[in-house]
């Protein structure tokens, strides 16, 4: 697991389930929880005016249903201020790069996600499959293999916390008109546009 030392660990929001096990942090000798190959595992879902928590305001969710018994979700359009060259200064692949890290969710910030685009998992035990040509993970030895690359945030966004939702309530969201599901693929996750700042006014630390 990697966490961002220094980080304060901020527990969930409101309504937020309990946290997942990490895709890349199985307990020993049991793989990540899986779903049956070409079942749907993941979609996109975005923020509607009716959300009521600051979190999720003007957010887009890669949700995620092979990671745990609940959906599990990352924000994929919120960049923080901070560039991924400052948490990782001796990285040399890194320096002068623009690229920041993204808030991923209200779940156990500090803890770091990331998602990668790849044919295929480098090892299934280590990245879950998101759609096509999009992984999962937490692995902090697959990330500095992927930082050490000539390109290294090609394909790649850093992200710190994450959602969750107790068994059924995203669904009743839906309903109710809090997120408009979207399909989830490789070109909508990695779309550097539209992108929501954080934090925005309203949520936690305010400011923008």
């Amino acid at each position: 697991m990697l966490v961002l030392v220094g980080w304060p660990q901020w527990t969930a929001a409101a309504g937020a389930a309990p946290a997942a096990a990490s895709p890349a942090e199985a307990p020993a000798g049991k793989p990540p929880a899986r779903k049956p190959a070409g079942k749907l595992t993941s979609i996109l879902i975005v923020a509607q005016d009716v959300v009521s928590d600051p979190n999720f305001e003007g957010s887009i969710v890669v949700v995620m249903n092979n990671v745990g018994p609940a959906p599990i979700g990352i924000i994929i359009n919120r960049p923080m201020p901070l560039s991924v060259s400052r948490f990782f200064p001796k990285l040399k692949q890194l320096a002068g790069s623009h690229e920041r890290v993204y808030y991923g969710g209200p779940v156990e910030f500090g803890e770091v996600w990331y998602l990668f685009r790849a044919k295929s998992a480098p090892d299934p035990d280590t990245a879950l499959r998101v759609c096509d040509g999009v992984y999962v993970s937490s692995s902090r030895k697959l990330l500095l293999r992927l930082l050490g690359r000539r390109q290294p945030m090609r394909g790649l966004r850093i992200f710190v916390g994450h959602a969750g939702w107790a068994p059924g309530q995203l669904q009743a969201e839906i309903q109710g008109g809090a997120w408009a599901p979207r399909r989830a693929d490789a070109e909508s996750i990695f779309d550097p546009k539209p992108l929501h700042p954080w934090p925005s006014a309203g949520a936690p630390g305010g400011g923008t």
